[in-house]
C-alpha cells in the first residue's frame, strides 16, 4: 500500500506543478475575447411579394397514378374566371420554358420557344408547362421518346397515361379553370399531344402538334430512309446523359466536316465521346434499320388504329430542317376516319422548325412579303382553339387545310392534302425527264443520246449538305441550322461528285402540290450506295426590284432554291426491315418520295434537280462496300465507287411531280 501512496503522491505532484505553470503562461496570455459577428442580411425564406404581377404562379408536383410526380408550372392570369388551359408537356425544363424574362408580365414570361403568346395571352388561357417523367424537376426514369405499354415498354405508364392523369389533376384543381384543356407544342413537345390522343381525358377538347416527332427511322430525326443523321449525336448524347441536359457535348475542330469524317464512323466518334452507356444510343446502334422497334413506335401507325374523338390541328413546315416526314403522315393517318371532314385540321407553311411561333416573313434569302407565322397565329390557331376550348365556343372560319403556297406567296384554303386549288383544278402525276446533256424536261429523252451520266463517288471526299465550314447545329445566326434547306445550292453544282439537269427557262408558271417521287435507274461498282435527290427552282440570272416588304432581291440572281430534297439508303432498295447489297455495276430501280411541297415556279425560272451520293456530316457516309451495320463500318470498308445514272429512252430516271393545272 506504501508504494500505491508513494506513487499518488508523486502523481498529485506532477499535476500540481502543470497547473501552475499553465496558470503563470495564462496570467501572461490571457484568452482572446469571442470574435464580432455580423449578422447575414440573407434572408432565411425569401417570400416575394408578386406586387405589380398579371398572373398567378404556382410550382407543383402533379402524382401519376405510379406514384411518381411530375413537376408543372401553371400561370394563372389574375381574374381568370372559368377560362380553358392549355398545356405543354416538355423534355426541355417546364421552369426555363416560362420564365424568359425577369417581368412581372406574362407576355415577357413567356416570350419565347414553344410558346404562341399572342394566342395564350390575348386569349386569356392558362398556361400550363409540365417536365415529363425523368427530366429536371419531375421524378420517374426517362426514355427517349417513351414508347406505349406494351412489347417496348412492360411498365404501366407511358406519355398516353401521364397525360390522362395530369389533366385528371388539372381539372380538379385549378379553380379558376373551365375543366377544357388543350395541349400544344412542337417537335419532341409536338410528340406528346399525339400520345395524348391514345384513350384521352375527356377534358382534353383539342390537340396541336407542331412538327411533331412521328417516326424517327422513315424521316424525321435519327434516320431519313435508313440513312442515320449522326449530327444528331451530340442531342443524344446531351438529352439522355443527365436529368437536366447539364452534360454538355464538345467538339474537337471548327469544322463539323473534319470532326465527322476525322473520327471516321457515327459509331467511333459516340465511342470518343464515351457514349457505350448512354441507353438510347444502344438502342439506334443495335436497329440501324427498320424493324419491329422502330414500326412499333412509328405515331401514324398508332393513330391509324385510334379512334378519331378529339379534333387535332397538324401543323406542318415546308423547310423542317428536323421533322420533315412527321406531320403529313399523321394526317394522311387520320384524314381518312374524318368522315365529317370536322375532326382533322392541316397547316402548311413555309417555315423551318418551329418557325411557325416566331418571324414568318423569310428564311434566309427568300422573302414571303407577309409574317405568315403572325397569320397563322392570328386567323387560324387562335379561332381553332377558342371554337373548342372557350364557353362561348365562338364560331371559327378555319378551312380543313390551309397551306401555303411558295413561288406566289399565298394562302391556300383547301379541303384536303393533297390538293392544289379549292375546287375545278385537277393534279397529275407528271415525269419530268432526266435527260443527256444534263438537261430536264417534260418530253421523253430522244433516242441516240447518252445512256447514262456517271461520277465517282469518294468516301474521302463527300459531297457537304452545305457550304463549309459546317458549324454544329444551332439556332443562332452564326450557325443557321435552322436555314440549311433554304442554302444556295450552286455550291453542291459545281462538284464533280454531283450530277446536275436543268430545264429551259418557263413560259408559263409550273404549280406542284403534294409529293414528288423519285425513280431512277442507277448502277454501282461497289456493293452498297446512298442516292441524294434534290429538287430545285433556279432564279433568273438577275432579279431585280423589291418585295412587297421593301426587301430587294438582286442576291436572288441564279438563286438555287432547294423545293424538296431527301436521301435514300440503297441496300433497303427492297426492303426497309431487310438490307441487302447491291449488285455491282448493275442497273436497278430506286424508288422514293420526297417531303411535301406547295411551289409555283414562276415564268423564267428552270427547274433543276441534282443527284450525288453524300450529304455529309449531316448522314453518315456510306462505306460503298456492304457491311452489317453501317455505323461500325472500319476505315478499310469506305472505297470509291464509280456511279451511273441512266437516262436512256423507255429505262430512264425521271422525278415525277404532282402538277397542279388550275382552269
Amino acid at each position: 500500500m506504501r508504494t500505491v501512496r508513494s506513487s499518488l503522491a508523486t502523481l498529485v505532484a506532477a499535476v500540481s506543478a502543470i497547473v501552475a505553470s499553465t496558470s503563470a503562461v495564462s496570467a501572461q496570455n490571457p484568452p482572446a475575447r469571442p470574435a464580432a459577428t455580423l449578422p447575414a442580411e440573407t434572408p432565411a425564406q425569401l417570400v416575394p411579394t408578386n406586387d405589380g404581377f398579371d398572373h398567378v404562379r404556382r410550382d407543383v408536383m402533379i402524382p401519376m397514378r405510379d406514384g411518381v410526380k411530375l413537376h408543372t408550372i401553371v400561370l394563372v392570369p389574375h381574374g381568370a374566371r372559368r377560362a380553358p388551359m392549355l398545356l405543354t408537356r416538355t423534355p426541355y425544363s417546364a421552369t426555363a420554358l416560362t420564365t424568359h424574362a425577369p417581368s412581372a408580365h406574362l407576355a415577357s414570361v413567356l416570350n419565347g420557344y414553344d410558346n404562341a403568346v399572342e394566342v395564350i395571352v390575348g386569349g386569356g388561357y392558362i398556361r400550363v408547362v409540365q417536365d415529363i417523367r425523368g427530366k429536371y424537376g419531375s421524378e420517374g426514369d426517362y426514355v427517349m421518346n417513351r414508347p406505349l405499354r406494351g412489347p417496348l415498354n412492360p411498365t404501366a405508364v407511358d406519355h398516353a397515361t401521364d397525360t390522362y392523369d395530369t389533366i385528371d389533376w388539372l381539372v380538379k384543381n385549378v379553380p379558376e379553370s373551365n375543366g377544357r384543356v388543350g395541349i400544344i407544342g412542337i417537335s419532341y413537345d409536338g410528340f406528346t399531344p399525339l400520345m395524348a390522343l391514345v384513350n384521352p381525358h375527356p377534358a382534353l377538347k383539342v390537340s396541336v402538334p407542331m412538327n411533331p416527332m412521328v417516326d424517327g427511322w422513315m424521316g424525321d430525326d435519327w434516320f431519313h430512309n435508313g440513312a442515320f443523321r449522326q449530327q444528331n449525336l451530340p442531342y443524344i448524347y446531351e438529352q439522355v446523359g443527365t436529368r437536366g441536359n447539364d452534360a454538355p457535348w464538345w467538339s474537337t475542330h471548327y469544322d463539323d466536316y473534319d470532326m465527322y469524317l476525322q473520327a471516321g464512323s457515327a459509331g467511333e466518334l459516340a465511342r470518343r465521346r464515351g457514349m457505350e452507356s448512354n441507353g438510347f444510343w444502344q438502342k439506334v446502334a443495335a436497329h440501324p434499320s427498320y424493324d419491329a422497334f422502330w414500326q412499333a413506335q412509328a405515331m401514324d401507325k398508332i393513330l391509324a388504329r385510334e379512334p378519331l374523338t378529339v379534333p387535332v390541328m397538324i401543323v406542318h413546315s415546308l423547310w423542317d430542317q428536323e421533322d420533315i416526314y412527321g406531320a403529313p403522315a399523321v394526317y394522311q393517318a387520320m384524314e381518312s376516319r374524318d368522315v365529317n371532314n370536322d375532326k382533322v385540321y392541316l397547316v402548311i407553311g413555309p417555315w423551318h422548325h418551329g418557325q411557325a411561333i416566331n418571324d414568318g416573313s423569310a428564311n434566309g434569302a427568300i422573302q414571303f412579303d407577309q409574317n405568315t407565322a403572325i397569320q397563322f397565329q392570328r386567323e387560324i390557331l387562335r379561332p381553332f382553339l377558342d371554337h373548342f376550348l372557350k364557353d362561348s365556343a365562338p364560331p371559327m372560319d378555319v378551312a380543313p387545310v390551309n397551306a401555303f403556297e411558295t413561288g406566289t406567296n399565298t394562302w391556300r384554303r383547301l379541303q384536303a392534302w393533297p390538293s392544289g386549288c379549292t375546287s375545278g383544278c385537277t393534279t397529275k402525276t407528271t415525269p419530268l425527264f432526266l435527260q443527256p446533256g444534263f438537261r430536264a424536261g417534260f418530253d421523253a429523252p430522244a433516242a441516240g443520246g447518252a445512256s447514262f451520266a456517271e461520277w465517282v463517288s469518294d468516301p474521302a471526299k463527300p459531297v457537304p449538305y452545305r457550304a463549309r465550314p459546317v458549324l454544329p447545329s444551332g439556332y443562332d445566326d452564326v450557325r443557321t441550322w435552322w436555314r440549311w434547306l433554304f442554302d444556295d445550292q450552286r455550291e453542291a453544282s459545281g462538284r464533280t461528285d454531283v450530277v446536275t439537269f436543268v430545264s429551259e427557262p418557263l413560259d408559263k408558271p409550273l404549280k406542284i402540290s403534294g409529293q414528288p417521287v423519285a425513280k431512277l435507274v442507277a448502277s454501282t461498282s461497289g456493293t452498297d450506295a446512298d442516292w441524294v435527290v434534290k429538287l430545285i427552282d433556279v432564279y433568273p440570272d438577275e432579279v431585280n426590284g423589291l418585295t412587297q416588304t421593301g426587301s430587294y432581291q438582286s442576291a436572288l440572281g441564279g438563286y438555287q432554291f432547294m423545293i424538296a430534297g431527301d436521301i435514300f439508303r440503297g441496300r433497303y432498295r427492297e426492303s426497309f426491315e431487310h438490307p441487302k447489297a447491291i449488285t455491282p455495276n448493275t442497273p436497278l430501280a430506286y424508288t422514293f418520295a420526297l417531303p411535301n411541297a406547295n411551289h409555283v415556279f414562276l415564268p423564267g425560272h428552270r427547274v433543276m434537280v441534282q443527284v450525288q451520293s453524300s450529304w455529309f456530316p449531316l448522314y453518315d457516309r456510306n462505306p460503298q462496300t456492304f457491311v452489317p451495320n453501317i455505323m461500325f463500318a472500319k476505315p478499310g470498308d469506305y472505297q470509291k465507287a464509280t456511279h451511273r445514272l441512266y437516262i436512256a429512252p423507255g429505262n430512264g430516271s425521271i422525278i415525277e411531280l404532282p402538277v397542279v393545272t388550275v382552269p
